[in-house]
């Protein structure tokens, strides 16, 4: 329900209404300064409401700007994180939206962009009619004021040839903005969840342009184009008192209004946003650089079935928590390229380990080059760990783990610390009964997962816990070959597909009769449910969750966890 988002939420709902109420009010102020200060009186005499559009939208722009940065600094997101670990966990857990917010902080850039250019050609049009004028009107007279003197223009257009294109490529802030445009509509495009899914070097490389984006930003109001009437103008001969008499031939001047207006440019600011970002920014990437150079020792290479690559490295003061995930550099395919892993091991361990599906060109590289490398292992640089831990899956007493496709990796972290604190008696596991629903296509990539799963499986048993970790593991794209083979083998007590001893069921899970069987078995408990999944999945849980729990607060209540991994 809403009411429990924003319990949950309440740090990213003050968050996000704070970021639109600073757009609104920047927007509103400033649309109505330009439209109706009086400085700027004669500037929209030629250019009408166009002027207030491009002003408005451009402090916007550098609100914006300021912030896109911020949500990228991952050590600095993690420095946070650490001095607020008094805070409650629901604080520090909001602080993994980072990348939403540095989506919407995108988006917003894209609309105000959108305003500002074509508020801009509006501009150059109305300048270069102005300019072209021979009709004796404000604006025609107005746009006369560069033959009195250097001072004196307010229409930047000077000749009768030029053309909005012209302006648009030879000015610097007619090319700065087409460039920054250019690299911003590339950087949009380019981080769809396609592209970055399958292309990620596309995305990874085209998002470099944010260099280009910020030079251009700093440079582009300098020339300053748009001008207003200076301060000492406007005591002397003010708009009010003496536009009248600027479109009259008047010769021999008798009145108080005989100077003409003088106009200044506005200042260019952008800089003075973007400043501190860009130095936190540049301080954020040394500290990468740094952290990079530490040696990475790789101590094991596993080749699992389906070209999934497991490595198991070491690296000194390296401190990991379930649920996170880290960065992985290889100099060998790659200096610039670093991509995101989840970590498989358990905090328990004395290695850190992740597994590397073959999922595009990079993947495909670093696994063909652990692969061909039998004496020398290739050097790899981490950087990390990041992300709050998922700990809270320790706190219920009956947790049921819910990991579709690829988002069945972080369970591997905490099936595995669960079992250590299960064997050393840890005082903080409240974990009594874990039910683990696994959805994939087939289990072709996740063969090393079910060999955890099949270990766990094991060790339990003997230790007769057995009934501690209930699993089910649901195909949902069979063919006819693993129908036939089921078919044949189906009285046997292990599966046929995954060989572990649960069956694997075919199809979709029918979550009402999976909730209905966890509330009859624990009638009394609250029950954890986790999902690392698709966000479709997460509304028909949440909505399960909300259906199988009792209004009497004695009987069971089912709690959903979306993990943001």
């Amino acid at each position: 329900t809403m009411g429990n988002w924003l319990v949950n939420h309440w740090f990213s709902a003050a968050v996000l209404a704070a970021w639109l109420g600073v757009n609104i009010f920047l927007f509103t102020y400033y649309f109505l300064f330009f439209d109706q200060d009086e400085r700027y009186f004669y500037t929209r005499a030629i250019l009408g409401s166009a002027l207030a559009w491009a002003r408005a939208s451009a402090k916007c722009l550098n609100f914006n700007s300021m912030l896109i940065l911020l949500p990228v600094c991952r050590n600095l997101l993690s420095f946070l994180r650490g001095t607020c670990s008094c805070c409650r966990r629901t604080l520090r857990k909001q602080l993994d939206h980072n990348l939403t917010f540095h989506k919407l902080v995108g988006y917003a850039l894209a609309l105000f962009t959108a305003v500002h250019t074509i508020a801009h050609l509006f501009n150059l049009e109305r300048y270069n009619h102005s300019q072209q004028a021979t009709d004796g009107s404000l604006p025609a007279v107005l746009s006369k004021m560069h033959l009195q003197g250097s001072n004196k223009w307010l229409n930047p257009i000077h000749s009768n040839q030029t053309t909005v294109e012209y302006v648009a490529f030879t000015t610097i802030p007619g090319l700065t903005g087409v460039i920054i445009t250019l690299a911003l509509i590339l950087m949009v495009t380019s981080s769809t969840e396609f592209i970055r899914r399958n292309y990620f070097e596309v995305f990874w490389y085209t998002h470099h342009l944010f260099l280009i984006y910020f030079a251009g930003l700093v440079i582009h109001g300098i020339a300053g184009l748009v001008r207003g009437q200076t301060e000492e103008s406007m005591e002397e001969v003010h708009p009010h008192r003496c536009a009248q008499y600027l479109t009259q031939k008047d010769e021999d001047c008798s009145h108080n209004c005989c100077k003409k207006p003088e106009f200044g440019s506005i200042p260019a600011e952008s800089w003075k946003w973007v400043l501190a970002p860009i130095l936190l920014y540049i301080f954020e990437r040394i500290l990468r650089v740094w952290r990079a150079q530490q040696k990475v020792v790789v101590t094991k290479v596993v080749m699992h079935p389906a070209r999934v690559l497991e490595l198991q490295m070491q690296k000194k003061g390296f401190r990991m928590e379930v649920g996170q995930y880290i960065f992985i550099n290889c100099p060998a395919i790659s200096l610039l390229e670093w991509h995101p892993f989840t970590l498989t091991s358990a905090p328990e361990e004395d290695f850190f380990s992740i597994h590397i599906r073959a999922a595009g060109d990079w993947t495909e590289r670093l696994i063909d080059t652990f692969q061909q490398q039998k004496l020398e292992m290739p050097r790899i640089e981490v950087d990390g760990p990041f992300g709050t831990a998922s700990e809270d899956v320790f706190q219920y007493e009956v947790a049921m783990l819910v990991g579709a496709g690829i988002g069945v990796t972080p369970f591997a972290s905490i099936l595995k610390s669960i079992w250590y604190k299960f064997q050393q008696a840890d005082q903080t596991l409240k974990t009594k009964k874990i039910y683990f629903y696994w959805l994939c296509r087939d289990t072709g990539a996740f063969a090393w997962f079910n060999d955890l799963l099949a270990s766990l499986e094991q060790k339990m048993a003997e230790l007769g816990k057995a009934d501690f970790l209930t699993y089910r593991l649901f195909l949902t794209g069979w063919n006819t070959s693993i129908a036939n083979n089921v078919a044949l083998h189906f009285d046997t007590t292990t599966d046929t597909v995954t060989g572990l001893r649960h069956k694997t069921i075919f199809g979709r899970p029918m979550w009402n009769s999976e909730f209905a069987a966890v509330a009859a078995a624990h009638p009394r408990s609250v029950v954890g449910v986790f999902l690392c999944g698709p966000g479709a999945l997460a509304k028909s849980l949440q909505k399960s969750c909300h259906q199988h729990s009792s209004l009497d607060p004695r009987k069971v209540k089912f709690y959903f966890n979306k993990e943001n991994f």
